[in-house]
């Protein structure tokens, strides 16, 4: 009898794919605010199961959150909510063109949804009636409501890519604290009842498969337009 794939599997949501709860530090959000106010920053943590580090908040009302660290932010200093500033939390109404933003919201009262890890931004580009242009990192532009809320400034921690792993244990342990799977096994190298690509021999089974295949057999490139290395120029006879 054959085992379900790897995909129907994280899709179901067991607890071999599910991120570990108890191992975050706490919930990013915005706290609500009637008219701007200055917080306090009493500590920058890491969180295990995130990029970016969180800055550790406290509103003179005795209120406490957690946001995404930005560059140059240092323990004791004041950041502004509701207000724009060089170290704060505003409305994308009130920031001006050309400022580098994240943990934007996807509407307003979301939470921080957009740009929240290490070293990604969105760069605030026009606004219109009510809305603001936003360049997001993978270069598209993305309309979002005045009054949703953004961090400016960059998360910080923008460097982790440069440094490589080094040691497959280095991996394995970055791995393990968010539950992902690894080491995984290349699917052409698993049998044929627990991959659709398994129990061949070669690199011969089409990656490509139909938008209306069964869930069993949609892996690969689902409804690809084409495939393959696009080639340039005049081929050499």
């Amino acid at each position: 009898m054959g085992k379900r794939i790897i995909a129907q599997r994280r899709g179901k949501g067991s607890p071999t794919y599910k991120a570990p709860s108890h191992r975050y530090k706490g919930k990013v959000r915005y706290v609500k605010v009637a008219e701007p106010v200055k917080a306090k920053v009493a500590d920058i943590i890491h969180d295990p199961g995130r990029n970016a580090p969180l800055a550790y908040v406290v509103l003179p009302d005795g209120r406490e959150t957690l946001i995404v660290a930005t560059e140059g932010l240092c323990v004791g200093d004041e950041i502004t909510i509701g207000e724009f500033s060089p170290k704060g939390i505003a409305p994308l109404a009130g920031i001006p063109p050309g400022t580098p933003v994240c943990a934007i919201e996807a509407f307003p009262g979301s939470g921080p949804k957009f740009c929240r890890s290490s070293g990604s931004y969105a760069i605030v580009v026009s606004k219109a009636e009510g809305k603001v242009i936003v360049k997001m990192p993978s270069g598209t532009f993305k309309e979002f409501d005045e009054r949703c809320l953004a961090t400016i400034g960059i998360p910080a921690g923008g460097g982790r890519k440069d440094k490589p792993f080094v040691k497959a244990g280095q991996k394995y342990y970055a791995m393990r604290a968010r539950n992902k799977l690894y080491p995984r096994t290349s699917a052409c190298k698993m049998n044929a009842v627990d991959h659709p690509f398994g129990g061949q021999t070669g690199p011969g089974q089409p990656t490509t498969v139909s938008r209306h295949a069964p869930p069993g057999a949609k892996v690969g490139s689902v409804a690809a337009r084409r495939s393959g290395v696009r080639k340039t120029g005049k081929q050499k006879r």
